[in-house]
């Protein structure tokens, strides 16, 4: 498959990424043939996208007062929603030609932060929309000490329901940290990777109507690690698995169909290692997984590697493993469009390798479709109708000391009907 590319857009100056990514500071979606850029200082960026070999044209900007980042962002109701993190976590739905309709701030329902520190703020985790609303999962995260002066982690989170017109038809609140939300017209799938405290489930489905949970899931593992990512099909669900690093495909009442083992604790060299598989994307054709940065058993430094770090992993509806391939780095989302997926390639925080950055285009089914290189890392993509999108930041490892890398906005056109093709 053959793809073009379009000479990049300028997204301005940020602040060069480090050695150990630091967190979402950058989402983008496609609309209409908008690019939307969310960036670092909460601006909204809009570029025309629909030319095959011109440079992305700015069609608009929306400024705000520079004190959040915009972390997420999805297509609704003819414009854009976006969700931040920053001190008001606020969530805001914008026309396509960038006014503003309306806006909420999350900080009314989480509590203020703890300190203004980036991961003590309040922050849109994930959204997602069925056509008719807009679900978005919030949380705040704080350090408390027991009685007995245990340092302990605390989540206060939130999952809503948003009409059109930012009403709110239901909310779902718990002591545990959403990280993805999937929604398909009847069903709400939250995803939650750490729960300390008296939510116990990695996975709810709500209904969507009142946001009522239909049934739970978890891997049943030690800890407070639970599920990744979640990927709802007419009949169930795939979800990664944080507590035991594997795949999973559930039935419509999350019973376990299969488990696949992804990156689970493995010998190298004499050490014990691991790695999370931190995305999921499914369709009736099969799912496909992405792993994460390798961890010892003990502690946090190593240099052994575990085999599956950083890998796409291609499954049937079956289980059988079709393919499996590199993504270079630690992936903070992925930009999918019925069988494509995009992967931001970001930091490879131990190995450090500028040559590894890429934004790398798969197939459901067919595995690796092509590979855009890049100076700086990539944190966030989208695709829509043959089209990727994808947003470098510049970096600047530590041992190595100068700057690889800009901020600005990739676009790469797939020539082919299968990257059109919705299965």
């Amino acid at each position: 498959m053959s793809s073009q590319r379009a000479p990049t857009a300028d997204l301005g100056d940020v602040a060069p990424a480090r050695s150990r990514h630091q967190g979402r500071r950058s989402a983008v979606t496609i609309t209409n043939g908008l690019a939307v850029v969310g960036t670092a200082d909460g601006d909204l960026q809009a570029f025309d996208v629909s030319a095959d070999s011109s440079p992305p044209h700015r069609r608009w900007q929306y400024d705000t007062d520079g004190e959040p980042s915009v972390v997420a962002a999805e297509p609704f109701d003819g414009g854009v929603v976006t969700g931040e993190r920053s001190v008001r976590g606020e969530i805001r739905c914008h026309d396509v030609g960038g006014d503003l309709r309306w806006g909420y701030e999350t900080r009314g329902d989480l509590g203020e932060a703890q300190q203004e520190t980036r991961f003590l703020l309040p922050f849109v985790a994930s959204l997602a929309t069925d056509g008719d609303r807009c679900y978005a999962a919030a949380r705040r995260y704080e350090r408390r000490t027991d009685d007995d002066g245990n340092d302990l982690r605390h989540f206060e989170s939130v999952v809503y329901a948003f009409e059109p017109d930012g009403t709110v038809s239901w909310t779902y609140q718990t002591d545990g940290s959403p990280i993805s939300v999937d929604a398909d017209g009847n069903r709400v799938a939250v995803a939650y990777n750490r729960c300390p405290g008296d939510h116990q489930h990695g996975l709810v489905v709500l209904d969507a109507d009142d946001g009522d949970p239909n049934w739970m899931w978890d891997p049943g593992t030690d800890g407070q690690r639970r599920v990744g990512d979640v990927a709802l099909l007419a009949d169930g669900a795939v979800v990664s698995s944080h507590g035991d690093y594997c795949g999973y495909r559930l039935d419509s009442g999350g019973r376990e169909r299969w488990r696949v083992p992804l990156a689970t604790p493995t010998d190298v060299a004499g050490h014990t290692v691991y790695a999370y598989p931190n995305h999921v994307h499914a369709t009736d054709g099969g799912a496909v997984f992405v792993t994460g940065n390798t961890y010892p058993e003990n502690g946090r430094e190593t240099d052994a590697r575990h085999p599956n770090e950083h890998t796409a992993v291609g499954v049937s509806l079956d289980s059988d493993r079709r393919w499996d391939a590199p993504v270079g780095g630690f992936a903070s989302g992925l930009g999918t469009d019925g069988s494509l997926l995009a992967v931001p390639g970001a930091q490879n925080f131990r190995d450090r390798d500028a040559d590894d950055h890429a934004l790398r285009l798969f197939d459901v089914v067919d595995g690796p479709i092509d590979t855009l290189d890049t100076d700086g890392v990539v944190t966030a993509a989208a695709v829509d109708d043959g089209t990727a999108v994808a947003v470098e930041e510049p970096v600047v490892y530590h041992d190595e000391g100068r700057e690889r890398g800009a901020y600005r906005l990739h676009r790469v056109g797939l020539e082919s009907e299968t990257a059109r093709s919705r299965p």
